[in-house]
């Protein structure tokens, strides 16, 4: 529930489509449903905006499916985010047109009347081994309804595949990016852009990175003031910042 689809429900109505009854039962779930297990905050994006969004990891394929489903029946976009194969085909079953991004690790759900897309986001990441947390803050924020850049593979060992991108980041409101190794990458690209950077460490690397407290490190000690950092492989709260902010830039 956000506030356009309780502004939808309303006016169904008044307009005598829909029923008190039948309204007051799809409101029945607010403020939370309670599973015993598990508490779903349904008007969570009438309160930030956004939507609560489930974390799969630890959760049984059984626990995030029926989530999963008692969120899609109040006709909400619904994301799963650090799902497995196994959870993914949970889910399917109780929700046939959800999709299971890979490389994302992600399930998406889209039911809500498509709209045109609020702010522009670019996604970089510096290697091919950083997909995982770049796709993660793709598909999110694309299920939020910003529209996405992706620029991969555009790391500082070959400054020139970045450069060669100038003008897509040129139109971004915000830029997120991904990098493992030594995370030198956003401190280049907060240097190229007028615009806020989410820098997003990566837990690759040899041993030194030590699974991407190094790039944590690194980025937070950036050069580039208009660099802020989330923690390793969190491509998700990238995306959840990046998509506000992207949203406040074209109130």
């Amino acid at each position: 529930m956000n506030k356009p689809s309780l502004l939808e429900l309303l006016a169904e109505v008044q307009l005598g489509t829909l029923t008190p009854e039948q309204a007051s039962s799809r409101l029945s779930v607010l403020p939370f449903e309670d599973l015993d297990y598990a508490k779903i905050d349904h008007q969570r994006a009438l309160r930030t905006g956004l939507p609560e969004v489930i974390y799969a990891a630890g959760k049984s394929a059984a626990q995030t499916a029926e989530i999963f489903g008692r969120m899609a029946a109040t006709g909400a976009d619904v994301l799963a985010t650090r799902a497995d194969e196994a959870t993914a085909a949970a889910v399917a079953a109780v929700s046939p047109a959800s999709e299971y991004h890979r490389q994302a690790c992600a399930i998406t759900l889209r039911q809500a009347p498509t709209t045109e897309p609020l702010g522009h986001l670019a996604v970089l990441c510096a290697g091919t081994s950083d997909l995982h947390a770049a796709e993660e803050a793709a598909v999110t924020a694309e299920l939020f309804g910003t529209r996405v850049s992706r620029i991969y593979d555009v790391g500082v060992s070959g400054i020139h595949r970045l450069f060669a991108q100038r003008d897509s980041l040129a139109t971004a409101d915000v830029v997120i990016v991904c990098a493992g190794m030594e995370g030198a990458l956003p401190s280049v690209v907060g240097g190229l852009v007028g615009v806020p950077v989410i820098a997003v460490p990566t837990s690759v690397g040899y041993g030194a990175s030590f699974a991407g407290a190094a790039a944590l490190l690194g980025m937070l000690n950036s050069c580039s003031p208009n660099v802020c950092v989330v923690n390793i492989d969190n491509g998700f709260g990238a995306a959840y910042t990046a998509t506000l902010i992207a949203r406040a830039a074209h109130k």
